[in-house]
Parts: structure tokens; sequence; C-alpha cells
């Protein structure tokens, strides 16, 4: 059965990473994308950045806040945390996989 929350796509797909970095609270792009480089060395560019955002906010798991000067930040919302703790428990089970199949046996 489809689940809307298996819906991130691709492990690369920035919808993940921007997840990760709004699970700590609200940021607004550029915040979001010097947390995300800090986190995992990825470098996302503001278009892809800004797409994802879209994608993410039809989606109801992100929402964006009041603008705070010219910048707009964006919380993550329920359905977000719930999206993004599945797409947690899949990558574990991916590691763990890994790794077992990796061990010398």
């Amino acid at each position: 059965m489809y689940k809307k929350q298996d819906d991130l796509g691709r492990l690369s797909d920035p919808s993940l990473l921007i997840l990760a970095s709004l699970a700590s609270g609200p940021k607004h792009g550029y915040a979001m994308m010097e947390d995300i480089f800090q986190f995992c060395g990825t470098k996302l560019e503001p278009g892809t950045l800004y797409a994802a955002l879209a994608r993410l906010e039809r989606r109801g798991w992100i929402e964006a806040l009041q603008a705070e000067e010219r910048r707009r930040p964006y919380k993550i919302t329920g359905a977000g945390e719930i999206a993004l703790r599945a797409q947690i428990k899949t990558l574990q089970q991916v590691v763990s996989t890994g790794q077992q199949r990796l061990s010398p046996g």
C-alpha cells in the first residue's frame, strides 16, 4: 500500500536533508543550506533548495512562517516529522544490512 510519507524519493533527494535540518527548529533558506553543509557536507544550490521547499510545503511536511525582514523561515510539521522518522528508519535498516553484508563472514 502506498503511503504519503514514503514519497521522499531517492536517498540523495534534498527533501530528506531539509527535513533533517528543520527538525532542530525553524530556519530560512540560507540557514538551511549552511546547516545541511555543516552536518553532511552537501551543498544545495538555491534553485534545488527552493524547488524542494515548494514540494515539501505542497505535501504539508513543512510550512512557511511570517517573513523576518526579507527572509522567510520554514518549520517542519507533524506530518513532516512522521515522514522524516519513516525515512530514518529505512536508512537505519539499509545501514544495518550493509554493515552485516560487509562484515567478514
